[in-house]
């Protein structure tokens, strides 16, 4: 059984986002209607414009996070590359004599030429 691929779960992911957004624009662009009225371009249009606007939005950003949250083979070695561990916590005496041998070797080094 093989996993969708990322074009596919973009695909779904669109999808839905405009499902839930044409449901969304039509719940709030209803009761914009119904409280502020039509205004001059009248209802259809009104509700409409709500609609796909809401639509768009939705459809774009749960595009967006199902990509994010594909398990691809790409997406894991980038998960795996980020995730590499931090480099060590030194104590501050180490810190200390990391610092002063950085400040010796400058000094060895002299001021710097312009």
């Amino acid at each position: 059984m093989t996993e969708p691929s990322v074009w596919t779960k973009r695909r779904m992911g669109a999808l839905m986002g405009g499902g839930v957004g044409l449901t969304i624009g039509f719940i709030f662009g209803s009761w914009s209607i119904l409280q502020n009225g039509a205004g001059p371009r009248g209802v259809l249009s009104t509700l409409s414009k709500t609609m796909l606007s809401s639509a768009a939005t939705f459809s774009f950003f749960l595009a967006i996070g199902s990509v994010i949250r594909n398990e691809s083979p790409i997406l894991e070695a980038a998960h795996l590359q980020l995730m590499t561990p931090a480099p060590a916590i030194r104590s501050r005496a180490e810190g200390f004599q990391l610092m002063r041998a950085r400040w010796e070797e400058e000094r060895r080094r002299g001021p710097p030429r312009l």
